[in-house]
């Protein structure tokens, strides 16, 4: 059965209730978080071997043996198959009309709405299709505002804003940065923006911010080289699109300032929240260098690549260096 994304916590919650679990799409990371919940919920230790059975490559071939095991230590068991296969469909068909408390969880990323397995998944009662899929704005904003809820943390709106443009959209990765803000702050306390700067410090996130600047400032060798670190420390194409719109976003803001009579000095000081003081220069000299309309444009060719990156099989990050190239040269 295909699940809706307002259900999908309520389905997790009483996921005891379902033979089967299928988690597929684009966010491997909320997969294997949902499947690591899942598994947890039933079996409790993931390393217990009488009760939890993980089965990657060719150990597919065992699930309807291991699906109609018994547990030696009692209690209910978890078969957890790791990069799912439309193959899976006739074992998987054959468990299900048979009597077994076992719970399956497939993990199966990328499948698409063709895949056979997937197709078996959303037409079966006894099996929880769910989606899992970056996510963006408000999603992720609570996201974070809950997970570090539970440290009694809190974010102020800048720290906020500045955190989501330079969050990458896996959620592996998300939750790592998280964890370091969790540390470094103090239960009841909350954390500015210089705050969470210096927690994430220069993390691919920030890289890439310094090569959007240096591009967007003519400056095409720094920001190849810069560009090219954050995606070695594992940024992704769509974060990368997320701090381009950010930056041409408050670019465009003190162009504003500046047609309204104030100094590109002025403008600069009057955004909030603040230009960091080592991006500052750069800055300077892109709004010295592009239009308005120059900027207009900037952003939605930005809309168009971060569309084309969200495609299956597109070259992602080669359309995002070719689009760093293009913002090196002012219009």
């Amino acid at each position: 059965m295909k699940i809706e994304t307002r259900n999908v916590g309520r389905v997790l919650g009483e996921v005891g209730s379902w033979r089967a679990l299928l988690l597929y799409g684009e966010d491997s990371g909320l997969i294997r978080e949902r499947a690591q919940q899942a598994a947890r919920s039933v079996a409790g230790d993931l390393k217990d071997p009488f009760r939890v059975a993980c089965l990657e490559g060719e150990e597919q071939n065992r699930l309807e043996e291991e699906a109609t095991a018994l547990s030696l230590t009692g209690g209910r068991r978890v078969v957890w198959v790791r990069e799912a296969q439309d193959s899976l469909v006739p074992q998987l068909e054959r468990v299900l009309k048979g009597e077994s408390d076992t719970l399956i969880i497939l993990e199966a990323a990328g499948l698409t709405p063709r895949s056979k397995l997937r197709s078996f998944a959303e037409k079966n009662k006894a099996v929880a299709a769910i989606g899992c899929y970056p996510e963006e704005g408000r999603a992720l904003s609570q996201t974070i505002s809950s997970a570090l809820a539970q440290e009694k943390i809190s974010l102020s709106r800048e720290a906020m804003t500045w955190l989501l443009a330079h969050l990458g959209s896996d959620r592996s990765l998300v939750r790592g940065e998280l964890e370091k803000l969790s540390l470094y702050g103090r239960p009841g306390e909350q954390l500015e923006l210089e705050d969470v700067r210096n927690c994430i410090g220069d993390s691919a996130g920030s890289t890439m911010e310094e090569a959007v600047h240096a591009a967007l400032a003519g400056q095409r060798e720094r920001a190849d080289q810069a560009l090219e670190r954050a995606f070695a420390d594992g940024a992704s194409p769509i974060a990368f699109t997320r701090v381009v719109l950010n930056v041409l976003e408050r670019l465009q803001l003190a162009s504003l300032h500046v047609q309204a009579g104030q100094s590109r000095q002025e403008a600069i000081s009057a955004l909030r929240p603040p230009v960091f003081f080592r991006r500052r220069e750069m800055f300077l000299r892109a709004l010295e260098r592009w239009s308005g309309e120059g900027l207009q444009r900037a952003a939605t060719a930005t809309q168009a690549l971060e569309l084309a990156c969200k495609q299956s099989g597109a070259p992602d990050i080669l359309l995002c260096q070719r689009h760093l190239a293009r913002l090196g040269r002012a219009v």
